[in-house]
């Protein structure tokens, strides 16, 4: 028993100490251009501009969307594969699409097609799983 309460305190300590540096946000693409967006689109839509992190993986993802309209979006999808190949940011045009009265984003993606919908205070995609807003 002393053994495994030695383990579990070792493995919250590891979390506590070094988990803070693996989800750290990469460094931002160079051409990056953050633009707001305008002021007669719908809060809906615009509630999906600015960056976001995983939250449901343990692969390290990030998406920003750098600028929306009623037709389409920028955005920049980092991606941290398991075997850590081919990490880096990948830039994407996604469609808007309104169905149902609910917009989202979508477009076609290593991993198949994604698409990004508004959860509550999340953003959810169908490849990447949950993210929330991040500074």
């Amino acid at each position: 028993m002393k053994t495994f309460v030695v383990l579990v305190a070792s493995i919250v300590l590891v979390s506590i100490f070094f988990c803070p540096m693996v989800m750290s946000a990469p460094s931002m693409p160079a051409d990056l251009q953050i633009v707001q967006p305008d002021p007669s689109l719908p809060k809906e839509l615009s509630a999906f501009f600015g960056k976001w992190q995983s939250t449901a993986r343990p692969e390290n993802f990030f998406v920003i969307v750098e600028k929306i309209d009623e037709e389409k979006a920028s955005l920049y999808v980092w991606w941290v594969p398991i075997d850590r190949s081919g990490e880096g940011w990948e830039r994407h045009e996604a469609q808007v699409i309104k169905e149902r009265g609910k917009y989202k984003l979508w477009y076609p993606g290593r991993g198949g097609n994604n698409e990004y919908t508004l959860k509550g205070e999340y953003l959810e995609s169908s490849i990447l799983g949950r993210l929330r807003r991040v500074p």
